[in-house]
């Protein structure tokens, strides 16, 4: 059997080879300058912010930290507020050495006002406060009362007026909202960390929106609008029109945009979009152009189309992704015909729409001023106009693997899906059982995200490793997944999991009829969250398709996840309690007559570990032998992770044990 040595712990090592890889650019105007952080290596956390002079094609280093950082620029790019470690620290882009204001710690967000002249930050996780550029002047704009719990200035939000003059700031109050606790029991001695969860059916916290000066002492106008109707406060923002609020209901069928009157905080609606499962949240959308053209989207006979003023501008299969920049005369978006790739496009009233990018991937950019910076298969390069592109420098690890894929479409819904193969696989080649492999599905197959794309990425190589154990390892996007339009997305409305687990069995078995290594005998499925809890579902539902099981931070009762998300395509549990239990793999635990494997990490505040200990608790109560994992020190990420490697060998481990016996 093959053995790739050493990628488990370059994959930990590396975090998922994004270490060294360039990120999080801003393009100064007239797009000479580029600001971009990257680690020191592909396998060094130790952070840089850089700065390409794209005429010259040289870049320069103007601050290194350790471990993780954050950063922001004024509008015109001369000076950063980089956040390092609790700390504010500023540098100017065209020379000089970082400096540490004297802020009041520990900072966990900073932005520069866009002429640069101060700065706004959060101060101890509830407090908004503003302090000059050369370090004087610190003062508080919106925080607590004495005594309030629960209350934070910012953390949701806060944005600058054009003029720098003010701040719009989102006030949070989650008092209301049931104090959860994350403890790891390998440290007793450690106090458990209390987090706030909205869960399913639950209340939620009470967001509003303030216009206030850049000091306390000036006063601050409530922004208003029905918050009983709309619970959600999705997007805000300061343009050149004036400051505007999107808000969405708790059902999420409406979304309204707002106009906000700065004398007085009265608004006006916009537009509304309405849908009858729910409005599907597109990045950057709804917008206001930079001549103040209302910017949204419309679902059209099966297409995402991008909107103008309410016309869709964008023709029928082109599904719109995101909106990327609305400040030039061109929009630019991205957008699929083909649902494995993403490319850039652009609209502008008198050219109509244009499409930047052919080759096939998947294609991300950042715009300014008519300077591109173009993202691609891990590489970054500046494109302005008729000149020759200039690459940024990526310092991201080579895998020690190379993929060995086959692109499928499956079914009588065209499934997208990749085979992954061993390297050392041959039909013929004498292996147990006439040839053929056991197979391991490995998808995520929820909402939100795609594993089947023209640009593979870490989930790919993991999947490639498993291939090298022995697997053919089958990847397959189903029904709710993005870039195949609406009602692709929608098929999953009230049932979150059935239409997803018909596919990958569809998946399985028409990728058997095409590939005779496939051995429909030995059928396993891991999955880490969404993926986790559909495994296990998998196990439940079909001992007659698939023989083990590997869940990872797997929702096991849909009442104890989050309510924004669980409620989207179930609807509130109060009206639809069906639907709840349906979703819920906890309530059918005496089904398990299959191999199954429960992991979780102890510090995970997304999925609950309650999740996988409660699961476990009704297999015991009723009789159904399993396996758990623990893993302590370990949040919802644990790939990439310390341990994430002997995490990996343990799947391995466990699939072989229980499929050499089918």
């Amino acid at each position: 059997m093959g053995f790739v040595e050493g990628f488990p712990e370059q994959l930990v090592r590396t975090r998922g080879f994004g270490l060294g890889v360039p990120g999080g650019f801003v393009v100064g105007p007239g797009g000479r300058t580029v600001v971009y952080g990257r680690s020191r290596d592909g396998d060094d956390p130790a952070g840089g912010l850089w700065a390409l002079d794209v005429t010259e094609g040289r870049e320069r280093l103007l601050a290194r930290w350790d471990g993780a950082g954050a950063y922001a620029a004024d509008r015109a790019v001369r000076r950063v507020a980089l956040v390092v470690g609790g700390e504010l620290w500023t540098v100017e882009v065209s020379g000089g050495r970082a400096r540490r204001l004297a802020a009041r710690e520990p900072v966990s967000e900073a932005c520069p006002d866009p002429s640069g002249e101060r700065i706004a930050y959060i101060s101890g996780g509830d407090s908004l406060r503003v302090i000059e550029w050369d370090g004087t002047g610190d003062r508080p704009v919106a925080e607590p009362a004495p005594g309030e719990e629960g209350v934070s200035f910012g953390t949701a939000g806060f944005w600058w007026a054009p003029d720098g003059a003010r701040l719009l700031v989102a006030r949070e109050d989650t008092a209301a909202v049931p104090l959860w606790y994350v403890a790891d029991p390998a440290e007793p001695a450690a106090r458990p960390r209390a987090v706030r969860y909205a869960a399913a059916g639950g209340p939620l916290p009470e967001v509003t929106l303030w216009i206030t000066g850049t000091d306390a002492a000036v006063g601050a106008t409530e922004v208003r609008w029905d918050h009983g109707a709309f619970a959600y406060l999705a997007d805000a923002g300061w343009d050149a029109h004036g400051p505007y609020a999107t808000v969405r209901s708790r059902d999420q069928r409406t979304v309204r945009m707002l106009a906000v009157d700065t004398a007085d905080g009265r608004t006006h609606a916009l537009c509304e979009q309405r849908d009858a499962c729910w409005v599907q949240p597109v990045p950057g959308l709804p917008a206001r152009a930079r001549d103040g053209a209302l910017l949204a989207h419309a679902d059209l006979r099966g297409t995402r189309h991008l909107t103008v003023n309410g016309v869709p501008v964008t023709p029928p299969g082109l599904q719109l992704r995101a909106l990327l920049s609305a400040d030039d005369d061109e929009i630019l978006f991205s957008a699929s015909e083909d649902p494995t790739e993403t490319h850039l496009c652009t609209y502008a009233p008198a050219t109509g729409l244009t499409r930047l990018t052919t080759e096939p991937g998947v294609h991300d950019g950042v715009r300014r001023g008519g300077t591109l910076v173009h993202l691609s298969g891990g590489h970054a390069a500046v494109r302005r106009q008729a000149e020759a592109p200039v690459p940024i420098e990526s310092r991201a690890e080579t895998p020690v693997l190379e993929l060995r894929t086959t692109s499928l479409v499956l079914g009588p819904h065209d499934i997208r899906a990749t085979l992954h193969l061993p390297s050392w696989y041959e039909p013929s080649s004498g292996q147990e059982r006439g040839g053929k492999l056991p197979v391991l599905l490995d998808p995520y197959g929820g909402a939100a995200r795609q594993r089947v794309t023209a640009e593979p990425d870490w989930r790919s190589l993991v999947a490639q490793w498993f291939a090298e154990q022995g697997f053919a390892v089958l990847v397959a996007d189903g029904r709710g997944t993005p870039g195949r339009g609406p009602e692709w997305e929608r098929a999953v409305h009230g049932d979150l999991f059935g239409p997803v687990l018909e596919d990958q069995i569809t998946a399985l078995h028409e990728a058997a009829a095409l590939h005779d290594a496939l051995d429909l005998t030995r059928v396993a499925i891991r999955g880490w969250s969404f993926g986790g809890a559909l495994a296990m579902l998998a196990v439940l539902r079909r001992p007659d398709v698939f023989h083990a099981a590997v869940a990872g931070a797997a929702v096991t009762d849909s009442l104890l996840y989050h309510a924004e998300w669980r409620e989207r395509f179930l609807g509130h549990p109060d009206l639809y309690p069906e639907r709840y239990e349906d979703a819920s793999p906890i309530r059918e635990a005496s089904a398990l007559t299959r191999p199954l494997l429960l992991a979780h990490g102890l510090l995970d505040d997304n999925v609950h570990p309650a999740h996988t200990l409660r699961m476990s608790a009704a297999l015991l109560a009723a009789g159904r032998p399993h396996e758990v994992l623990l893993l302590p020190g370990v949040g919802h990420r644990p790939f990439t992770a310390p341990g994430g490697d002997q995490l990996l060998r343990h799947q391995a481990e466990f699939l072989h044990r229980h499929l050499s016996g089918q």
